[in-house]
């Protein structure tokens, strides 16, 4: 086996793998879209896609919950949370693209060609847990959406999100890239409406920018740091880096070393670019949230059919309200378009299990739906509230199962080659895991205390 051979991942096992690459997750894509030829901003824009389609788990309406709680209590204190969060998630997003393009693996795969099969078989079923936790944020906030929008009743609602399934399966026929156009109208759809918000908010420009300088005060006071580990469990999702080394695969880049160094930088490129965007998007709910609802007094609002009732009355903006739940309804639904990609793309890699892409959906769809939708019946809005607050909980706990994993075989020269991390993106990897994992111990430990009391 040639250096060449472990450092591009071939077909073969090498010394760094014990099994030979597995058959593609999403074969059905895989490698579908050309690379252009020619200038840099023709490949950036052939690599632009699955970027944004990773992005829009760092804006579901899970990470809504936490923004408009962090910004309703402490103003603009936590700015700076979500931005060190985002800042992780560019580093390990970027790491889940370069294990995709350089061993041909996606997280999944390679984690079950690295581990023995109970442990491969325990991440699964976590990351499967923490999948159906995720979709259940969805789920939610689309049903919520529907009910402030239209008046659909939140059983009612749930429900209508199920069709959902139908329209993945349908712009995934018609090619991979109608449905990244699709996730990208329904960000800039995220966007706009929260721009929008920001300029009729008309927020405090100097405290704003303070914000984002990281505060003492926020590991001294327990409940700022309650909120700020829930805004770092909301923001970095476990299953976006098994999604992300695989669709990153779908692009027909050279299978070479130059081909796949220019495919990881491109990767990268695109992945800055739309976790900015997400960045932008969660920044500003947080923001809107400290110049209307703390600036007014309005401390205690954390959920979202509190926001949309009191945004036109304190704003004194007709339609401020309804632009906030449009945004909720892009958000839910474009979260839910890459929750099942995932979905699938974690049986397959860890069980080497193929079964037909509507049926994985309907398992995905309905391991969310059944919870939420007895929550909604017995309990109404407010246990729906409660059910997404805790499907947080449940992503961050899952979150470092992925992470190490991922800084491990990125790291590892035998499974990498000539890709394997440089020494400070190695020490700064391994740094931000175990941050991620002491921070969410402690959150294990606050939740406990809290219910034990």
């Amino acid at each position: 086996m040639s250096q060449d051979d472990v450092a591009l991942g071939g077909a073969v096992a090498g010394p760094g793998w014990r099994q030979p690459r597995l058959t593609p997750s999403l074969a059905e894509v895989y490698r579908t879209v050309p690379v252009a030829r020619g200038s840099w901003w023709r490949k950036a824009l052939a690599f632009a896609g699955p970027g944004y389609l990773v992005a829009v788990g760092y804006m579901d309406p899970g990470n809504w919950a936490t923004d408009l709680a962090g910004g309703a209590q402490f103003g603009y204190t936590l700015l700076s949370v979500i931005l060190i969060s985002n800042l992780m998630a560019i580093l390990l997003q970027g790491l889940s693209a370069k294990l995709g393009i350089v061993t041909g693996r996606d997280l999944a795969q390679a984690c079950r060609d690295h581990y023995s099969r109970p442990v491969s078989f325990g991440l699964w079923i976590l990351c499967e847990i923490a999948i159906a936790a995720c979709d259940l944020a969805e789920v939610i906030g689309s049903a919520i959406a529907l009910n402030l929008l239209f008046g659909i009743p939140l059983p009612w609602g749930i429900a209508i999100t199920a069709l959902d399934v139908l329209l993945i399966l349908y712009l995934q026929n018609k090619g991979f890239r109608l449905l990244e156009a699709l996730v990208i109208a329904l960000i800039a759809t995220i966007a706009g409406c929260f721009l929008f918000e920001i300029v009729i908010s008309r927020p405090d420009w100097g405290p704003l920018f303070l914000g984002f300088v990281p505060s003492p005060s926020i590991l001294a006071d327990q409940d700022k740091l309650y909120i700020a580990i829930g805004i770092l469990g909301a923001t970095v999702m476990p299953h976006n880096l098994y999604l992300h080394s695989s669709i990153v695969q779908t692009r027909r880049y050279e299978e070479s070393t130059a081909g796949k160094r220019e495919a990881v930088k491109y990767a990268f490129l695109d992945s800055t670019i739309a976790l900015s965007l997400a960045l932008f998007i969660n920044a500003a709910i947080l923001i809107v949230a400290a110049a209307t609802f703390h600036r007014s007094g309005h401390t205690g609002v954390a959920e979202i059919q509190d926001a949309y009732k009191l945004l036109t009355p304190l704003l004194g903006v007709a339609g401020a309200s309804a632009v906030f739940a449009l945004a909720l309804l892009a958000s839910g639904q474009n979260s839910t378009l890459t929750g099942t990609l995932a979905g699938q793309i974690v049986m397959e890699g860890f069980l080497n299990i193929r079964i037909r892409p509507w049926l994985r959906r309907l398992i995905t769809r309905g391991i969310a739906i059944v919870p939420a939708a007895i929550t909604a019946i017995y309990f109404g809005a407010s246990g729906t509230a409660k059910l997404l607050i805790l499907s947080q909980v449940i992503l961050s706990l899952q979150l470092s199962f992925a992470v190490f994993p991922l800084v491990r075989f990125t790291s590892e020269r035998a499974k990498m080659g000539e890709f394997t991390n440089s020494a400070w993106v190695k020490v700064l990897a391994y740094a931000v895991a175990g941050v991620i994992a002491t921070l969410n111990g402690w959150l294990l430990f606050l939740t406990l205390r809290g219910w034990l009391s």
